[in-house]
C-alpha cells in the first residue's frame, strides 16, 4: 500500500485523526500539500455518516444493556466539551475541530453536532473549516520542530 493511501486511512482512524496522518505523511517525505490534502479528506469521509447516523446508533445501542453504559458516557463526554459550541455554535464548533489536541478534532465535532441537533448545511462547513485550521497547525508545527532539531544539530555539531 502507499504512503498515501496510508496517510488517508491514518487520517480516517478516530483519536489519530489528521494529527497522526500528517506526521506520518511528512516523515515518508509526502509533499506537505498533497499530505495536508489527504489528511483532511481522510479525516472527513467517516464524519457526514457520524452526523446522520450516530443518534439512530446510539438510540438502539442503549436498548441493549451491555451498550447503555457505554453510549451514555461517550454522550457525556461529548457534551462535557460541548460548551464553547454551544456559545459560538457555527465558529464554536469550527474553532473546536481545529484545535489539534487530545478529545478534539473532527469525529467529536461531528459527535457534539449530532447531538445537539445542528444542521448538516451549518455542521458540515464549521468542521470542514475546523480541519482545515487543525491540519495547517500540525503541519507547522512538524516543520518548527523539524526545522529547530535541525538548528539545534547544527549549532551542537
Amino acid at each position: 500500500m502507499s504512503n498515501e493511501l496510508w496517510t488517508f486511512l491514518i487520517s480516517m482512524v478516530p483519536v489519530i485523526e489528521l494529527r497522526g496522518g500528517i506526521p506520518y505523511a511528512l516523515a515518508q517525505g509526502i509533499h506537505p500539500v498533497i499530505a495536508w490534502i489527504l489528511a483532511i479528506f481522510g479525516n472527513f469521509l467517516p464524519l457526514p455518516f457520524i452526523l446522520l447516523f450516530i443518534r439512530p446508533i446510539f438510540k438502539w445501542m442503549k436498548k441493549i444493556p451491555a451498550f447503555k453504559k457505554l453510549v451514555d458516557k461517550i454522550e457525556a463526554r461529548a457534551m462535557n466539551k460541548s460548551d464553547k459550541v454551544l456559545k459560538y455554535s457555527f465558529w464554536g464548533l469550527a474553532i473546536f475541530v481545529g484545535i489539534p489536541l487530545p478529545g478534539t478534532g473532527g469525529w467529536t465535532g461531528a459527535l457534539i453536532a449530532a447531538l445537539l441537533d445542528m444542521r448538516l448545511k451549518r455542521a458540515i462547513p464549521s468542521i470542514l473549516i475546523g480541519l482545515v485550521i487543525a491540519a495547517t497547525a500540525v503541519t507547522s508545527v512538524y516543520y518548527l520542530v523539524a526545522s529547530g532539531a535541525t538548528w539545534l544539530s547544527w549549532m551542537l555539531g
